[in-house]
């Protein structure tokens, strides 16, 4: 197996971060991007589909070699977050998430699996997770402990801890929001690390979902809104053939009820990471 280096992905630092990350003596932060050319199928578990005449290319991606996050101080945390090139990690994310939904179009489940378990170890996308969770509109409410991420250093901290091993959902912080009709509406928000560990494993279910989901669910789905339901009820609507009536229906108490068990039987993430997601439970506040 040949490894080829094809960037760092740290982008163009100011010449103060250069500067600063150039007086370091700690390997950079962010790893590198690889390209692996595999010669046959054993040789790459985590390929797709090979053809006898090529070789395959897999994009892949190291993590940073370090050991523990205490190795570092606030300031190099900074530097570190602030030096990040995140149209770089965006692709190897992305590039990990085509993979996954190509496999999943082709009913590839155990190829999906194991991409599944490299995106989710990946560093770039625990970085992309934690800048999610922390540009949305919510990444200044904290949960149950409290925690927001608002400095750099906090934010790459964050990414580094951010692993599947060990870890233990917190429950989330219950509170009510008055709707026009005057009832109550309960909101339950996890926290910063909970949140960016939703996120982190959403990156996995989009990508099945792209590819094995329903084409005419509208609903909570990126890159999808209501014009274009209004577009596809259009095309359903406008025959000659089509219904005269339209029937709509809403599924009392949804999220409350559904079979916690069904969803461990259905939804293809790490059964253990889901489990803690679905069973963390809620202090009211």
């Amino acid at each position: 197996m040949v490894l080829n280096k094809v960037g760092i992905p740290q982008g163009k630092p100011t010449p103060q971060v250069a500067e600063e990350l150039a007086k370091s003596k700690r390997f950079p932060v962010m790893g590198n991007i690889e390209e692996k050319k595999c010669l046959n199928a054993k040789a790459c578990p985590l390929a797709i589909s090979h053809e006898s005449n090529r070789d395959c290319l897999i994009m892949n991606v190291r993590e940073p070699e370090i050991t523990s996050v205490t190795d570092l101080t606030d300031k190099e945390l900074t530097l570190r977050w602030k030096s990040i090139d995140w149209k770089r990690v965006k692709e190897a994310v992305n590039n990990l998430q085509s993979r996954i939904a190509s496999a999943a179009k082709n009913g590839n489940w155990k190829t999906v699996n194991k991409l599944s378990r490299l995106l989710t170890r990946s560093f770039y996308a625990k970085l992309l997770s934690v800048r999610k969770v922390t540009t949305n509109k919510g990444s200044r409410t904290p949960g149950i402990d409290g925690v927001i991420w608002s400095s750099s250093a906090d934010k790459m901290r964050a990414a580094l801890q951010l692993t599947n091993k060990g870890y233990r959902a917190k429950p989330l912080t219950r509170k009510y929001i008055r709707k026009k009709s005057g009832k109550l509406r309960p909101l339950s928000i996890p926290t910063m690390f909970d949140r960016a560990m939703q996120t982190l494993h959403s990156l996995v279910l989009g990508a099945i979902e792209s590819a094995a989901g329903d084409k005419t669910s509208f609903g909570f789905k990126p890159y999808r809104s209501t014009k274009d339901a209004y577009a596809y009820l259009h095309l359903c609507l406008s025959k000659k053939v089509s219904p005269e009536w339209i029937v709509e229906g809403d599924i009392k108490a949804c999220f409350d009820e559904i079979s916690h068990n069904w969803i461990l039987d259905n939804i293809p993430l790490d059964k253990r990471i889901l489990k803690e997601f679905l069973k963390a439970g809620y202090i009211e506040n």
